[in-house]
């Protein structure tokens, strides 16, 4: 019998040889290079699609920027005579200009921006160079004004609770009364004689009373919170390397964590005139995580507060009866989930009629709800049907209508806000901005007329003037031209839809591919992630240049972002998914949708796929790799909060629920460290002011302990990043070499 031995050794030569020099190979840096200028070159392409009005004093006229092929016109519309015209002689302006500062201003691209008209339009102020200056369009005369203040932007992100004894001293309605606190307790001051009165006497340094007071509108009474502190979550860090000196600095601040103690606060009563304190009732108020938004009735009859129960699965409206102190629940919301107050609570008080207007996801759909504040019941449901609403607009209690902002209730994508108009009865719903697509809107100060805009992510805006009373169109304003965003090569994100895990749950998402996008090529599938469940994240209106997502795909990538159960702008059920489970992230869905895309597009190369994110992103990055590495190959995670014990209260202990328990262990990377698969790379900011870096570092030590195999960039004085340019161009590298079996660029021998 006839061996092959030497000819099987030769094969198994060649194919290591071969498998060598792909694995090592390098990427041309000219597809880097052409990924980095894909933004430049898809700037300013699109004309005539940024429109953004500026409503001129109480006027039903506007202003807005118009981007032409010739340069930027500024455009003045007269709502009333359905008319535009030039707002002033951009020639003549800039000369003007020229003269005044001695620089070459080019009137198709005027250096000038926060332009406000006079309401007669005689002129108008704008800022050039930091400095304000105003325009007399009698004769284009112009005159300096003073420095424009700074926006500088806060380093410190503040999530501690509010010092209750930092307010300063409260004046009364009628301007007779200060007042105060003094040694913990509440005083009052008369102006006429100065004289001082101490309302209170059982505050002290465990059990004080707030200085954030509430007057009565008729100055006779005076709302004030007893408040028991709790011991503050300090968070420290060492700023390895400041830029005003050599040796480090070290910075501390407050960051509440989940399972923490926080303050509690009991509304209490003061009778100016009497000196009487009104003992409120607060037996119904137990296990708080906020007593807040003192309101007084306009009658000083009572005053309500809000009542948010630790866990947030109870919220009520509380009101207290400003003689007696006796309280009685208005409106009680409540959920064996939890009740989203952070992104879906709408409030409304119509006093008048003695209503309140509520939002609430009771029928498993977020709609609207008329309640009698007398009485606490509710007269109607006012929005119902399976479709959400976003937010309300505006509400005009003289005809009891409410224009509201809404998403799923027409054809085709969910997540598109539509303008509507309803009766506070429920009746007469009626939708006011037409066209498919997700509409933007700004309405006139009167609210007669309102500018619509709308596109999609693949279609371009366009922008009308409409009625309010009926949303009949009065005249249309721009329709933007992408013909010269596609003569760059730049392809437009494809939407698609996919089944998800329930197998009838619509899952939306969009594909980004590359600019010279071969179907013959199998492509690497990379996902951008952010599965937070305070939002939607796909983007819905249409974008006029390139973006990183694009950059990205530039390298040889197919990218895609999906929206999984557990993300917002859908029904409860579908948002119920993330309770107590943040590790789901809504994975189950993603990988039912990019198997049904692949399924369409065979060059969507499962085999090989791709995750990042950054913040509940980066969590949910790393996460792949530790619960769904049989899909997820490769991973980047950047300022992850990868233990949600160590991320800040609100946001975490609204997901994951109160008291804290072993359901936060399960969603850990931490504590999951050692069941990671696949490729990882984690980053973290030194200074990160949103997600404690401990975080991230926790986990590498996790992963160290359990002896894994993964990459660490440490971003030394950087706050909440996804990296910056350096950590951009890390993730695109980790990428390129673990997906596509090339090595990066040499960036040590490239230079900048």
């Amino acid at each position: 019998m006839r061996t092959f031995y030497p000819r099987y050794h030769f094969f198994i030569a060649v194919a290591f040889l071969l498998q060598y020099q792909a694995v090592f190979s390098q990427i041309d840096p000219d597809v880097y290079r052409r990924a980095d200028d894909l933004i430049k070159r898809t700037t300013d392409k699109v004309f005539y699609g940024n429109v953004k009005p500026v409503w001129i004093g109480k006027s039903n006229s506007f202003l807005y920027e118009n981007l032409t092929p010739e340069g930027t016109r500024y455009i003045i519309v007269n709502a009333e005579k359905a008319s535009k015209k030039a707002a002033f002689d951009q020639i003549r302006f800039a000369k003007s200009l020229q003269e005044e500062t001695g620089a070459a201003i080019d009137p198709r691209k005027l250096p000038i921006r926060d332009i406000v008209f006079s309401d007669n339009l005689a002129g108008f102020a704008f800022t050039y160079e930091n400095n304000n200056w105003i325009c007399n369009l009698k004769d284009y005369r112009l005159k300096k004004g003073e420095k424009t203040s700074e926006r500088g932007r806060s380093d410190r992100w503040d999530w501690g609770f509010r010092d209750e004894l930092s307010n300063d001293p409260v004046e009364s309605p009628d301007k007779k009364w200060t007042a105060f606190i003094r040694n913990f307790n509440v005083y009052v001051r008369k102006k006429d004689d100065n004289k001082e009165y101490q309302l209170s006497f059982d505050g002290g340094l465990g059990e004080y009373y707030s200085s954030f007071m509430r007057w009565s509108p008729d100055s006779r009474k005076l709302a004030v919170c007893r408040v028991k502190p709790a011991e503050k979550h300090m968070i420290h860090y060492i700023e390895s390397s400041p830029a005003d000196q050599l040796q480090p600095k070290h910075f501390s601040y407050e960051y509440q964590k989940p399972g923490d103690a926080v303050p509690q606060k009991f509304p209490q009563l003061f009778d100016i005139e009497s000196k009487k304190h009104i003992k409120v009732d607060d037996a119904g108020i137990p296990d708080q995580y906020s007593v807040d938004d003192i309101k007084w009735s306009r009658d000083s009859r009572y005053f309500t507060y809000e009542y948010n129960k630790r866990g947030h699965q109870l919220y009520r409206i509380i009101k207290v009866d400003a003689e007696t102190g006796s309280s009685a629940v208005v409106v009680n919301e409540e959920s064996p989930t939890f009740f989203d107050y952070s992104g879906k609570m709408y409030r409304y008080d119509a006093e008048d009629t003695d209503e309140i207007i509520w939002a609430s996801e009771r029928d498993g759909w977020n709609h609207l709800y008329l309640y009698d504040s007398k009485s606490g019941n509710v007269k109607n449901q006012i929005t119902s049907g399976e479709w959400v609403v976003r937010d309300v607009v505006y509400v005009d209690e003289k005809n009891r209508q409410i224009i509201l902002k809404g998403s799923g209730k027409e054809p085709g994508d969910p997540y598109f806000n539509y303008i509507y108009k309803v009766g506070f009865d429920g009746t007469g719903i009626r939708l006011l901005s037409g066209g498919e697509g997700n509409h933007e809107v700004s309405f006139s100060p009167d609210r007669k007329y309102f500018v619509d805009t709308w596109s999609t992510i693949n279609t371009p805006p366009v922008s009308v003037l409409r009625r309010t009373e009926d949303g009949s169109l009065v005249m249309e304003l721009e329709k933007a031209d992408i013909s010269g965003l596609l003569a760059t090569g730049l392809r437009l994100p494809e939407v698609f839809v996919a089944k998800g895990r329930d197998g009838k749950t619509d899952i939306w998402g969009i594909i980004i591919r590359p600019t010279d996008f071969d179907p013959s090529r199998k492509y690497p599938v990379i996902e951008d992630i952010y599965a937070g469940p305070h939002d939607s994240f796909v983007p819905k209106s249409f974008r006029p240049s390139a973006t990183a997502m694009h950059q990205l795909a530039e390298l040889g990538f197919i990218v895609v972002k999906i929206d999984g159960m557990g993300t917002s702008n859908r029904s409860k059920a579908f948002h119920d998914v993330c309770w107590k489970n943040l590790k789901d992230a809504g994975f189950p869905d993603r990988i039912l949708w990019m198997k049904a895309a692949a399924g369409k597009y065979p060059y969507m190369d499962l085999e090989r796929v791709g995750i990042y994110g950054t913040s509940a992103g980066g969590q949910s990055a790393a996460g792949a790799l530790l619960f769904f590495p049989e899909f997820y190959k490769v991973a980047v995670a950047s300022c992850g909060c990868h233990d949600n014990r160590m991320d800040k209260i609100w946001w975490n202990e609204q997901w994951m629920g109160w008291p804290v328990g072993e359901e936060y262990s399960w969603s850990s990377n931490v504590d999951n460290a050692w069941r990671l698969k696949g490729k990882l790379l984690l980053m973290n900011g030194e200074m990160d002011n949103n997600v404690d870096p401990s975080s991230t570092v926790q986990f590498v030590n996790a992963l160290v302990k359990a002896n894994k195999d993964f990459e660490y960039v440490f971003l030394p004085g950087a706050r909440h990043t996804s990296g910056g340019t350096y950590g951009e161009r890390k993730r695109r590298d980790f990428f390129v070499k673990n997906l596509l079996g090339l090595n990066p660029p040499d960036w040590n021998t490239m230079g900048k």
